[in-house]
């Protein structure tokens, strides 16, 4: 027997209405409670009805009381109103969701539509203003999915489900219908996740916490959950299919620049955005913060999850949020703490009308997307939507019981499994052809290419998006690992796939802090990571180049701090990467020393400079331009404060000011070069008889490099990219010609010669950037014959411009 006390129980747990104590709950929608017990396909189960006790070890134990005297008894009153006298009519197994929509008859209602294999019954229970509740019951069940049509029932209704099935957490069933569950098809959800004990599925707080996911806790949950909204379909004025992609800026991937920014971080502290629109799609919307992007001429924008997240629980005990987004439970609802004008379905159309702005000035929008795990957790997490709806369809299981977590969240979704791979698949269309995004990023992908337990690259998930009409033609994005044994797959995801290269990340990171002994990698990393995307008829710009993402340091931070500092988020600073590669310059963290602060406005520019120099997309994060810090946190995920949101005022020092204009004159140069985004790979060969090589490596002897030079130490090294060989044609069908340009990094912390190299390369340069000079306002205008010895000033970039003789 259990050591822990037993506890009485209550069969009755919603009074009057049929309580919420046995295993279906009132016996059906609109019935008669089951007596306590009274045998039935609970006993058969081996859980006693009524009492929602679960054997343990070959014992029972009880749950605590569904009701406790006192206070804390009032939100499990009773809420529900009567079932209305009109029946339900049967409706329709498609589309999944709550559609509305006019019937046969002319009668304006909602369908509804869950799967919900191995369920034995499902409620659809609606919501009024005041909160109380009125259940449905489908029972119309085709090919797994429960459904019915409820007339009148119109958009901005409020709506949850109660499923019924078995408890028996050993074999994966964990149904418990005293748990208003959120319909994952919900295009809008109403109110905030905020994680008491009665919205677990098990008694959270059972004293054997080993044990605890098995003791089921029958007390209703409606009171505490938000709920899902109705909403109306698509308004062509609103942004349907069709006005959608006659407006989408549908920029090639060779010419994308990518900027990655959160909602809110990025408008909270803006001060042309109105307060009210601060931290909203409304405010990013707004042409204060357009204006700032078309200023800097990114062309899209990577935003970080704008899915319906949930905040964990260990961060609501210490009075944080989940601030990143990265906690995903409703997959085709827009986060309704991101909108300015309402959460009854408001949140649509407020995203919506960001997406026209942004698509009108040109940007595209890509999203950040988790469909690798949810905000459920493990079983020991609570029950929002898809472990009550069925956890074993769901959630990959590793014995039964317990989850296979290849996320690091305590879940992985089964996406092998057929209605998952549709959910996740219907979801994308959704976002693509309804609310006109332009592409995805997925969290931790590898976890989606899985087949039954190892990485594969023709699995399901991916052959269903290679042959998909409508997302084979987006943007797809993968970060190409999981925590998973094999996870690591940088450059294997197939040619229809861009990927985070992280390879480039750490190689620019070294570079710059004087790590690597020569510059065999660098090489790889500045002419587009051919060593890991050259197959498969992939491209250069499979390779998503970036130095910082919104997971680590700022760029800032990187060249102030040697270490992490993220004791804010109450971990005792065990969280976050210690494997950062960044160097202080000379002093931990913020400084009065000229001297330091100079070098670390140098190495920004060396960074910036390098990325927008290299081949391959690349990705800024939002204020690295304009040098923003986190004060060393470098996983600031918990953060939804100043710590996080892009502080404005950095634009009023010119030192920061003058950061920002050296990316926005970089990206420009790189829109009007193509030989600075080239669509194939260097060949190291011309392109006519009498070309150049169409890349060339300069030792600073002004001689090509050999093989023995690229392992030779140095900190040197030039690279000289052929504007007239480069083996693409305009759209008439002739030769691309573009300058040419020679590109000088040295990362030596003393100046150095290099000579320019002399015919048939050049005869003469043009100094375009120089990164030792703060104030880029203007290009410098320098121009040097072949053959010169140019001083390279220490930690520098110098990108000339071979002119004519």
């Amino acid at each position: 027997m259990s050591s822990a006390p037993e506890q009485e129980s209550v069969s009755d747990v919603r009074g009057e209405d049929g309580g919420r104590g046995g295993q279906h709950g009132r016996g059906g929608p609109g019935g008669t409670a089951r007596p306590v017990g009274t045998e039935g396909p609970d006993a058969a189960n081996g859980t006693e009805a009524g009492h929602g006790a679960a054997p343990v070890n070959g014992h029972r134990v009880r749950v605590p009381p569904a009701r406790e005297a006192g206070p804390s008894a009032a939100p499990d009153a009773d809420i529900r109103a009567a079932p209305p006298p009109v029946p339900v009519r049967p409706g329709s197994p498609q589309p999944l969701g709550a559609r509305f929509r006019t019937g046969p008859d002319g009668v304006a209602g909602t369908n509804f539509a869950l799967w919900a294999g191995g369920a034995e019954s499902v409620e659809v229970c609606l919501f009024d203003d005041e909160g109380r509740e009125t259940p449905h019951e489908l029972t119309e069940l085709t090919h797994e999915i429960w459904h019915g049509f409820l007339p009148g029932v119109r958009p901005g209704t409020r709506y949850g489900y109660r499923v019924h099935g078995r408890w028996d957490p050993w074999t994966g069933a964990r149904w418990n219908p005293a748990k208003l569950l959120l319909d994952p098809y919900a295009r809008a959800v109403d109110g905030e996740f905020t994680l008491p004990a009665q919205v677990y599925g098990h008694v959270r707080d059972w004293p054997q916490q080993h044990i605890a996911d098995t003791v089921r806790d029958d007390r209703d949950s409606a009171p505490y959950v938000p709920k899902g909204v109705v909403v109306g379909d698509a308004d062509p004025e609103e942004g349907g299919d069709e006005w959608m992609d006659d407006r989408r800026p549908k920029t090639p991937w060779s010419d994308t620049v990518l900027y990655e920014l959160h909602v809110r971080g990025f408008t909270m502290r803006h001060p042309g955005i109105p307060e009210e629109l601060r931290g909203t799609y409304a405010g990013l919307a707004h042409p204060a913060a357009i204006s700032h992007l078309t200023r800097l001429g990114v062309t899209a924008v990577e935003l970080l999850p704008v899915h319906q997240f949930a905040h964990e629980d260990h961060l609501l005990r210490r009075g944080l949020r989940n601030y990143w987004g990265y906690n995903s439970i409703g997959y085709f609802a827009p986060h309704a703490g991101y909108a300015a004008t309402g959460t009854r379905g408001q949140q649509v159309g407020e995203f919506k009308r960001m997406v026209r702005a942004l698509h009108d000035a040109g940007i595209e929008v890509v999203l950040d997307v988790v469909y690798n795990h949810t905000a459920e957790a493990s079983e020991l997490g609570p029950t929002l939507s898809f472990r009550g709806i069925d956890n074993r369809g769901y959630y990959r299981l590793s014995d039964g019981r317990h989850y296979a977590d290849y996320t690091g969240c305590g879940n992985t979704l089964h996406v092998v499994q057929p209605n998952v791979l549709r959910l996740i698949t219907d979801s994308l269309r959704y976002w693509v052809t309804e609310m006109g995004v332009d592409g995805f990023r997925f969290d931790l992908a590898a976890a989606l290419a899985r087949s039954m337990h190892d990485v594969d690259m023709l699995s399901p998930f991916l052959a269903v998006i290679a042959q998909d009409p409508v997302l084979r033609r987006v943007k797809l994005i993968a970060e190409p690992w999981d925590v998973g044994s094999g996870g690591y797959q940088v450059g294997a995801f197939p040619p229809l796939w861009t990927e985070w290269n992280d390879r480039y990340r750490d190689t620019v990171r070294d570079f710059w802090r004087g790590a690597h002994p020569d510059v065999r990698d660098l090489g790889y990393r500045l002419s587009g990571s051919s060593d890991l995307y050259a197959w498969g008829g992939r491209r250069p710009y499979a390779s998503v180049n970036f130095i910082t993402s919104h997971d680590g340091f700022t760029l800032r931070d990187l060249v102030s701090y040697g270490y992490k500092h993220n004791a804010a988020n109450g971990e005792g600073n065990r969280d976050g990467t210690d494997g950062n590669r960044s160097w202080n310059c000379g002093a931990e963290g913020e400084t009065d020393d000229d001297g330091i602060r100079a070098l670390r406005r140098r190495q920004l520019r060396n960074m910036i400079t390098t990325l927008l120099l290299s081949t391959g997309v690349p990705m800024l994060v939002a204020g690295d331009e304009m040098g923003r810090t986190q004060g060393g946190n470098n996983n600031a995920y918990c953060q939804d404060n100043e710590t996080s949101w892009v502080d404005w005022s950095l634009l009023e020092d010119p030192g920061w000011r003058a950061l920002a204009t050296l990316a926005s004159r970089l990206i420009a140069l790189r829109r009007d070069h193509p030989v600075l985004r080239r669509r194939a790979f260097f060949s190291g060969r011309p392109q006519r008889p009498d070309g150049l090589r169409d890349l060339a490596w300069f030792t600073p002897r002004g001689t090509e490099m050999t093989e023995a030079d690229w392992y030779a130490p140095t900190p040197s090294l030039g690279m000289y990219l052929s504007g007239t060989d480069i083996p693409q044609r305009d759209p008439e069908g002739r030769p691309v010609i573009d300058d040419s340009f020679l590109a000088v990094l040295h990362t030596g912390h003393r100046p150095a010669g290099f000579t320019l190299p002399g015919p048939p390369w050049a005869d003469g340069y043009e100094l375009v950037v120089d990164t030792s000079r703060e104030d880029q306002d203007g290009p410098p205008g320098t121009t040097l014959p072949a053959g010169t010895r140019l001083a390279v000033p220490e930690r520098s970039v110098l990108l000339l411009r071979v002119v004519a003789d």
